[in-house]
């Protein structure tokens, strides 16, 4: 007796593969490399894209003015920083695609390349300095400031110690001991070279991640006011530092004018001709050689003059925004690495975005930080778009559990606690 199958049944039936020699399981559908698994993961990205755009329209603004009168190309700071956006963005969204156990294996090697790179600032012929600040380095032609990306290796190696060592964060030793000398000795790096500005943002990242991680808060009390007495020492050490610190408190003076006082009387000029809704792009009476450093430390005061009170509120907003995605991701895992990650990422770009607006506001002294994905610099925006790669990888996995323990490359050891392991 023969028997018949079912037409349907044989449509169900699975069709033979070809054999390509490869095992079935390494075919990846493409779309999966491409696809954010939360809303967080676009917000942020998409906030940070619109700022680099933004920032690219405001450098052109405020640049091409003091490009011509120097008989160059008005585009030649634009022209570089698109390129620097143009190698920042993949390098972000490559680094997004990370798995988290990428960033802890690899968080000893960056930190140790970059307090290498850092050192190169002090060698004759390779490190160069502006403004009093020894911080820069040139390589075949390349420059690049190696303390911004030393911040985004600090942030993940503490977030790396601080995660395995989740539940002996009450006894001071645990913090103390690994946290203060590696740190002490990145910021002590940065403030041989005289950039108060940038050691400031990077004391305000370690606190930061400390706070986040739950350390005591009189752990911090204490740490705040050690670091407090030694930062005033410093500035009183120089009389640069001290006279613009001076000018900040006890105001302005005739005598001033054409000193420390020129850049923060023509940022607030620029600000108060800009009214409510400005004077247009490309207008600014500022960037014609009134307002130094126009396009990078002091952009925000052009933003204010050519958009108005309108514009500098947008970009206040935008950074309000920016910091509720970090605020989100931080709330959506329940992995340590992720959450302090995400945290260190967050003080540095918003903490740095509002010290900058602070200073062009005269709250500050002139501290000579950048504002963050908007203002001109190279190093500066591609290791900001570095950083948020970084949190951007995380964000993909916030609802997983990727607290799994990995040694870190270079032999490395770090033993997780218990609560770690219990993860």
């Amino acid at each position: 007796m023969t028997t018949t199958r079912h037409p349907s049944a044989a449509r169900r039936a699975p069709r033979p593969q070809p054999d390509t020699g490869r095992p079935a399981g390494a075919r990846i559908p493409l779309a999966r490399l491409f696809t954010a698994e939360n809303r967080n993961y676009y917000l942020l990205m998409g906030v940070t894209l619109f700022l680099v755009a933004f920032g690219l329209v405001m450098v052109l603004s405020s640049s091409f003015v003091t490009e011509i009168s120097a008989d160059a190309s008005p585009f030649g700071v634009f022209v570089r920083q698109s390129l620097y956006a143009i190698i920042g963005i993949p390098l972000m969204l490559v680094a997004s695609r990370m798995p988290s156990r990428f960033w802890k294996r690899w968080a000893w090697p960056a930190l140790l390349v970059g307090g290498a790179l850092q050192l190169l600032v002090f060698i004759p012929g390779i490190g160069w300095g502006y403004g009093g600040n020894q911080n820069w380095i040139q390589i075949g032609g390349v420059n690049a400031q190696p303390s911004e990306f030393v911040k985004i290796a600090l942030i993940v190696w503490i977030a790396w110690v601080l995660s395995a060592k989740q539940d002996l964060l009450g006894d001071w030793k645990h913090v103390a001991l690994p946290i203060a000398p590696v740190a002490g000795i990145a910021i002590l790096f940065v403030l041989i070279g005289n950039d108060l500005g940038t050691a400031m943002i990077m004391i305000l990242i370690v606190l930061g991640c400390l706070f986040f991680a739950g350390v005591r808060l009189r752990f911090l009390g204490v740490a705040v006011i050690g670091i407090a007495i030694l930062g005033a020492m410093f500035a009183m050490a120089s009389s640069s530092r001290s006279s613009r610190i001076s000018t900040w408190l006890n105001g302005c003076t005739e005598q001033d004018y054409s000193g420390t006082c020129w850049q923060v009387l023509h940022g607030t000029w620029a600000l108060a001709n800009g009214g409510i809704f400005g004077v247009g792009l490309g207008n600014s009476k500022a960037a014609w050689n009134w307002l130094p450093h126009a396009e990078s430390d002091f952009i925000f005061a052009i933003i204010g003059e050519e958009l108005g009170l309108v514009g500098a509120t947008v970009v206040l907003i935008l950074f309000v925004i920016l910091a509720i995605a970090f605020i989100r991701i931080i709330r959506s895992t329940g992995d340590p690495f992720a959450r302090i990650t995400t945290a260190g990422v967050m003080v540095w770009v918003i903490g740095q975005a509002f010290v900058n607006i602070a200073v062009v506001l005269g709250v500050l002294p002139v501290l000579g930080v950048p504002l963050p994905l908007i203002s001109a610099g190279g190093s500066a925006l591609i290791a900001n778009l570095l950083g948020i790669g970084v949190v951007l990888s995380l964000a993909r996995r916030s609802d997983r559990d990727t607290s799994e323990v990995v040694q870190p490359a270079f032999g490395a050891r770090l033993m997780p606690s218990e609560g770690m392991r219990r993860q």
